[in-house]
């Protein structure tokens, strides 16, 4: 280790408060994983080995790693405005972004909200939901309805929408008025199993059952991932999403499509929604809207939910200082050039089916129970038992995945997430550039790593 590294590492032992950390685990000295550049599909540490970027950091470097475009508009533009807020001003880069996500979103979401995250973009879809109702006269409609396991965010309106009890317990009480129907996992179905149209019926009117349980005059909108992220990667079965707009256009009720992260080709197309051909009322997004190289996230509004504040003094009396930045506004134009120069939305539809094929072949291997996803986004379940779907206890997932996952694919070149929000799952999502060969470079690894997990059991 050189001089510069241990410094590093010094400071972030003694100073940096990491994400979703535990910071025992370095407390005795371990070192901590330092990613000091990154190119293509991979990353480097600061000892100058390699992996392979499986996650795109966190579902977001669509682009890949190195783009010195992206890193170009980025500077161009901080020379000439740097900083300035969307609060009662506008600047060129957020109304021509405005006005391409426009273009490229299904018909009818014409207006843009900018934050600076994902969460933010939660933050903001359930806020403007319940400011709408209140002005065109209902305003006892506030309630939101999402799915268990299901995670959208970090403040606290986004955590009440989360579905993970575990996440949610250190910070409450949170904001009242969240509910959780049935997710879409088909593999742990108990109704259905055999007929994935049934099961998407089913799951669609447990979201029926509770508006009317709440009582339609109360109930202001549904959150749904298109395919959804905490549990491992539940895409939709057939059918479900049509049947939700029936449902959420019967009770007046708003149907959002968080797509923070399966928008921006992360499933082959633009957004989610469009990919499972279903028309939402508000559309959140960020991470890949940058391919991460700049924060910026936002949503997307129908003209509708606009009309009440076009006109006397109403404001939506929210706001973000970072919110439609110009720099990062500028990056998210120079990523979508990139998307179209490179046709990456095409590239991933070519290459979406080798992806889940190549993941299939692990299929093979006693301790892989499923193997699910959409386009460049894949769970893989983790069983004891293969035949009965046994699954691990908490501390058997424990020692599975923290005690040994984590580190082996890590230390093996394989930078992804092993994940026991719901089941144990080992989650994929590489940058939208990668190909066959980066695909069977995941495969072997994660075949030599679940081999020896599978041995130590």
């Amino acid at each position: 280790m050189t001089e510069q590294t241990a410094d590093l590492q010094s400071a972030a032992r003694d100073h940096l408060w990491m994400h979703f950390t535990r910071h025992s685990t370095h407390r005795d000295g371990a070192e901590i994983p330092m990613i000091v550049r990154g190119e293509g599909p991979y990353v480097y540490d600061a000892g100058g080995k390699r992996y392979l970027d499986g996650l795109a950091g966190l579902f977001t470097v669509q682009a890949g790693h190195g783009r010195e475009e992206l890193a170009q508009a980025a500077a161009k533009q901080a020379a000439e405005l740097a900083f300035f807020p969307l609060w009662s001003y506008a600047h060129p880069k957020a109304a021509e972004l405005a006005e391409r996500l426009a273009a490229l979103a299904p018909g009818g979401l014409d207006r843009v909200f900018f934050t600076s995250g994902g969460g933010e973009a939660v933050e903001s879809a359930w806020k403007l939901a319940k400011q709408y109702f209140k002005l065109v006269g209902k305003p006892t409609k506030h309630k939101v309805i999402s799915r268990a396991v299901a995670y959208h965010g970090t403040p606290h309106g986004a955590l009440s929408i989360t579905g993970l009890p575990g996440l949610k317990a250190p910070f409450e009480p949170l904001v009242p008025s969240g509910f959780r129907v049935p997710n879409t996992n088909l593999y742990r179905a108990t109704a259905h199993a055999d007929d994935p149209e049934a099961f998407g019926r089913w799951a669609a009117d447990r979201i029926d059952e509770a508006i009317e349980f709440e009582g339609p005059d109360t109930v202001a909108a549904v959150f749904l991932e298109p395919v959804q992220n905490a549990g491992g990667c539940f895409p939709p079965p057939p059918g479900y999403f049509q049947r939700v707009r029936e449902i959420c256009d019967k009770h007046d009720v708003l149907l959002v499509s968080d797509e923070v992260i399966c928008a921006f080709g992360r499933l082959g197309t633009m957004f989610g929604a469009q990919k499972f051909d279903y028309r939402p009322d508000i559309i959140t997004f960020a991470k890949g809207v940058t391919s991460g190289y700049s924060p910026l996230g936002g949503m997307l509004v129908t003209d509708r939910l606009f009309e009440p504040f076009k006109s006397g003094d109403t404001m939506f009396a929210h706001g973000y200082t970072f919110g439609g930045h110009p720099v990062s506004s500028a990056v998210a134009l120079a990523n979508l050039d990139l998307f179209e120069r490179e046709d990456l939305l095409g590239h991933v539809q070519r290459n979406e089916s080798t992806f889940r094929a190549t993941l299939e072949k692990l299929r093979d291997l006693p301790i892989v129970g499923d193997v699910r996803g959409d386009g460049f986004f894949y769970g893989i379940e983790l069983v004891k038992d293969q035949a009965t779907k046994e699954t691990f206890s908490g501390d058997e997932a424990e020692r599975l995945l923290r005690g040994f996952l984590d580190k082996a694919l890590y230390d093996n070149g394989l930078y992804c997430r092993a994940d026991d929000r719901g089941d144990p799952v080992v989650q994929l999502a590489p940058p939208l550039i990668c190909d066959a060969s980066h695909f069977e470079e995941i495969e072997q690894i994660l075949r030599a790593v679940l081999t020896e997990a599978w041995a130590k059991l």
